[in-house]
């Protein structure tokens, strides 16, 4: 019904005027287009998301790490924009904390700082669908337009071994070892010498097959509607397949809850 009444009250005044000028069928067409693109340039003006597609990237700090992601979107309605994306993330445990070996002679730090009891490097890689609803417009060119973002997909985790440089005590020789392959010494704190390099281990990751959920709200302060500049406030929640060890001694978890602040950057043609 209400969708009659709207197009009574649309449509209403062409039909007067091709009436009073016997406008031919392909000038009603062209009239009606014509009206649909001046109200699609008074949304603008009045501070609209009006356009067909974006793509945008941005910077994640979350509550348990950071990440990096890439988002496209299309153009649904004047307030809806489908979306989907790829984001790339390590997440931390709480009680992870960095120690350095000290020369007690002269004070100075040997060897690299380390993560005591540290397992595994968690890394998630995840792509997602959603939408995009636009809950409160610019008002003009210079003001903020407040989004609603929700959506989910599919995540992996990747495991990457964590390595330490330990001093063996038989030899007294230092060698570079996981915390599966020699459990005691991995976590002797008199024969730790430094983590490894970062490169260690990039060749042994596990894969864990998960799935992600996600709800923000975007705040886009660019200047122009073409341009997306914004800071995003969300929530993020991830299950796994199977249970994540990240830190020795500690409780295993497949389940995930952070939020975050995004920095967000990219346009809309």
């Amino acid at each position: 019904m209400k969708k009659i009444i709207f197009l009574s009250i649309f449509f209403a005044p062409l039909l007067l005027v091709a009436q009073e000028k016997k406008l031919t069928p392909r000038q009603i067409k062209k009239a009606e287009a014509k009206a649909k693109v001046d109200k699609l340039i008074q949304e603008e003006e009045e501070g609209a998301l009006i356009f067909q597609k974006q793509s945008a990237f941005g910077i994640k700090f979350n509550t348990d790490g950071y990440g990096i992601f890439y988002e496209r979107g299309k153009f649904k309605s004047v307030t809806k924009t489908n979306l989907w994306w790829v984001e790339l993330s390590e997440r931390k445990h709480p009680k992870e904390e960095k120690f350095a070996k000290g020369d007690p002679t002269f004070g100075f730090i040997v060897g690299n700082p380390f993560i005591y009891g540290k397992v595994n490097n968690f890394y998630n890689f995840s792509v997602g669908v959603g939408q995009q609803k636009l809950i409160g417009g610019k008002g003009n060119k210079n003001g903020v337009a407040t989004t609603l973002i929700y959506g989910g997909g599919l995540s992996v985790a990747l495991m990457k071994p964590y390595f330490l440089e330990v001093q063996d005590p038989t030899t007294l020789k230092n060698k570079v070892i996981k915390y599966n392959e020699d459990t005691l010494l991995f976590l002797d704190p008199t024969r730790i010498m430094g983590a490894a390099g970062f490169g260690k281990g990039f060749d042994q990751i596990d894969y864990v097959p998960g799935a992600h959920a996600r709800t923000a709200l975007r705040f886009d302060y660019g200047r122009y509607t073409e341009t997306l500049s914004a800071i995003e406030v969300g929530i993020n929640a991830s299950f796994y397949s199977k249970k994540i060890r990240q830190m020795a001694q500690n409780k295993e978890n497949n389940f995930f809850f952070n939020a975050y602040v995004a920095l967000t950057f990219g346009r809309r043609k």
